[in-house]
């Protein structure tokens, strides 16, 4: 079954246009949503996962949990479904709003997204991740500077939207 999306339009509205999100071109002025999520454990640190190698875009690389906004889903939804299915964690049914947000538009490429970046504070161990849907080879338990260290070697996805989002939250 085709994963469905909703399009938005510049003021971040649905336009009521939904589309499958595998193979879209997106056209000026229309935009689809992501999510990303900041897991940080009781000491913490911040859970990150690999990519597996067979990723046609940054295989191997490190990220956080994250995904596509599928159609009738809320920021909030999306974050709910996405943390259970990608590592296994429960996520409060109230979740903080979003510490940051951020507009990409690549005309060339057709790939024009709003994406929503959570900061959750979870009671959770290593023992608890349970690496689901099978996108992820390997996770850890990172602090920032070893999140930064993986950046400094160009295989952290994401690093400097990330930095961006913790500076604005008054973390970093």
């Amino acid at each position: 079954m085709q994963e469905m999306i909703d399009i938005y339009d510049g003021e971040r509205r649905r336009t009521g246009e939904v589309i499958p999100r595998e193979g879209a071109f997106l056209h000026e002025g229309q935009y689809m949503l992501y999510i990303l999520a900041l897991i940080e454990d009781a000491q913490g640190r911040f859970l990150i996962t690999q990519r597996s190698w067979d990723k046609h875009w940054g295989a191997g690389w490190w990220e956080i949990t994250g995904g596509g906004v599928r159609a009738g889903e809320s920021s909030a939804d999306a974050l709910r479904r996405e943390i259970p299915e990608e590592v296994g964690l429960a996520v409060p049914a109230e979740v903080p709003a979003p510490v940051y947000s951020y507009v990409n538009v690549d005309l060339k490429r057709g790939d024009n997204y709003f994406v929503d970046i959570y900061h959750l504070r979870l009671d959770f161990s290593a023992s608890d991740v349970q690496l689901v849907d099978g996108e992820a080879i390997g996770f850890k338990l990172a602090t920032w500077d070893e999140i930064s260290a993986l950046a400094e070697k160009g295989t952290f996805l994401h690093y400097e939207r990330l930095r961006q989002a913790l500076e604005a939250e008054g973390v970093l």
